[in-house]
């Protein structure tokens, strides 16, 4: 394995202890910095914001850096937002810290996802990709309940520290391990990766991100009150609960390695094709602690499996100059987290109850899973013109 696989990794697991740690925090937090439970919440979304704008525009600024130099300012992003996070005075300067915090997440996953593909043979783009993403899907496992635990014992600025010192580790590990020269010949900046996003296939691509994976978010926001309002859970359970989570997205994220690589496209359909199903279930299953269990893990399981997946597509699809639109496909992520938790929490709003969030889930996921066919239909007809000519 190349050892800048291992630094990518690291990362990732840094950016996803980061984001997911706060979660955890929330009343600690609000307390420390004097404000509502809704206001330290917003601060979830603070960080969302900064995945979103720091997609694009870091990859912008750095369209004519090295990938090694662009991966270095991502770990020095995640080091000084963790600190400022850490340091801050009162909320707005948290707020800011956040947003700071969020805005190398995409950069990272979007030319972390080029770097990985590049350093193995294409057979092996997908075993590549799921190391990289490994990281962040242990960080699920692992970081967030240790650092949660850390927070809760020691106070929640502590929590910050270590992911701080995750980024300080990262910057090391990339400039120690990632080869200075990754750049192919005649790759010339911004001007070739925004052509990309002329190819409807690189939308198409994306349209598929945000509904199929809107779908994991659309159930998974209110998974607290669903295990412990309509599977009888106690809230102490939660954390256990989560881990479960995390290792389906651990073996999802296998999974699209070992099948993606090999076949995309179907294996893309039948994750989106699982997704449905499983949200479908959740609406029944969630009534019963050990199906519901069961349940969790399979909806972590088939919902990260198509997160390698999409990203694998992405490249293929803005071959050439693929490091704005697969930094774009994070913020895409992002939108269809959001845009799950706002439909999930319009249906528990008109009264059809905590399990409701899964059929809205499931139509989001059914949506990605034509959506991908189509675009799987365009290439087949592209292939047969060309053979026809």
């Amino acid at each position: 394995m190349p050892l800048a696989l291992l630094a990518l990794a690291v990362t990732g697991f840094g950016v996803g202890t980061s984001e997911f740690a706060i979660m955890g925090l929330l009343p600690q937090v609000a307390a420390g910095v004097g404000v509502s439970m809704p206001a330290a919440g917003a601060l979830i979304s603070g960080y969302a914001v900064g995945v979103i704008v720091g997609a694009p525009l870091l990859t912008a600024i750095s369209a004519r850096l090295s990938r090694r130099t662009t991966l270095l300012i991502v770990a020095a992003l995640l080091m000084g937002g963790s600190i400022l996070s850490a340091i801050a005075s009162g909320y707005v300067m948290l707020m800011l810290a956040r947003v700071v915090a969020g805005i190398p997440q995409g950069a990272l996953f979007g030319v972390g996802s080029v770097v990985a593909a590049e350093l193995v043979p294409p057979e092996r783009r997908g075993w590549a990709m799921s190391i990289m993403f490994g990281g962040f899907t242990l960080a699920n496992v692992a970081g967030v309940p240790l650092v949660t635990w850390l927070g809760q014992a020691v106070g929640w600025r502590a929590t910050f520290w270590a992911v701080a010192g995750l980024g300080a580790l990262s910057l090391a590990g990339i400039a120690a391990l990632v080869p200075r020269r990754l750049r192919p010949e005649g790759e010339a900046g911004l001007r070739p990766e925004l052509s990309t996003l002329r190819r409807p296939q690189v939308w198409l691509a994306m349209a598929v991100t945000t509904a199929g994976f809107g779908g994991v978010f659309a159930s998974f926001t209110y998974v607290a009150p669903m295990m412990t309002q309509v599977a009888g859970f106690s809230s102490s359970s939660m954390t256990a609960l989560l881990v479960v989570f995390g290792l389906g997205m651990a073996v999802g994220n296998l999974l699209s390695g070992h099948f993606a690589g090999r076949r995309l496209m179907p294996s893309l359909y039948v994750f989106l094709a699982g997704l449905t199903v499983v949200l479908s279930l959740f609406v029944v299953t969630a009534h019963n602690r050990i199906l519901a269990v069961c349940t969790l893990f399979l909806l972590g399981l088939f919902g990260f499996a198509t997160v390698p997946a999409l990203q694998m597509r992405i490249l293929d699809k803005a071959i050439g100059a693929p490091i704005l639109a697969s930094a774009l496909n994070l913020s895409a992520f992002n939108v269809a987290n959001a845009l799950g938790a706002f439909l999930g929490g319009l249906v528990i709003s008109a009264g059809y109850g905590y399990t409701s969030p899964n059929v809205v889930g499931a139509v989001l996921a059914a949506a990605g899973l034509a959506l991908a066919v189509c675009s799987g239909a365009i290439d087949a007809r592209a292939k047969k013109e060309a053979v026809i000519r």
